[in-house]
């Protein structure tokens, strides 16, 4: 999930990133979506500052957190977490 706020929005960069791996292990596996924490109560720690946050869930439960559009680092994360 791409954690974002209204005033910063979504990260694009890393858009082409997600599809590259979605592509390289299935669409079955990999699910992606965009979350705007201003209008989730469940996000509200993830307020206030002008960095991306990606949270990483398995079953239904948060497993990582990567702060920053450090490719690099979100797809060795997401490749770990698979």
């Amino acid at each position: 999930v791409d954690a974002f706020q209204a005033w910063c929005g979504p990260c694009k960069a890393v858009v082409d990133l997600f599809r590259k791996i979605r592509n390289e292990v299935g669409s079955h596996l990999l699910h992606f979506a965009v979350a705007e924490v201003d209008s989730i109560d469940g996000l509200e720690e993830y307020r206030g500052k002008c960095e991306p946050v990606f949270l990483l869930y398995a079953e239904g439960e948060l497993v990582a957190v990567v702060r920053g559009a450090n490719a690099p680092v979100l797809q060795k994360t997401i490749l770990e977490q698979l």
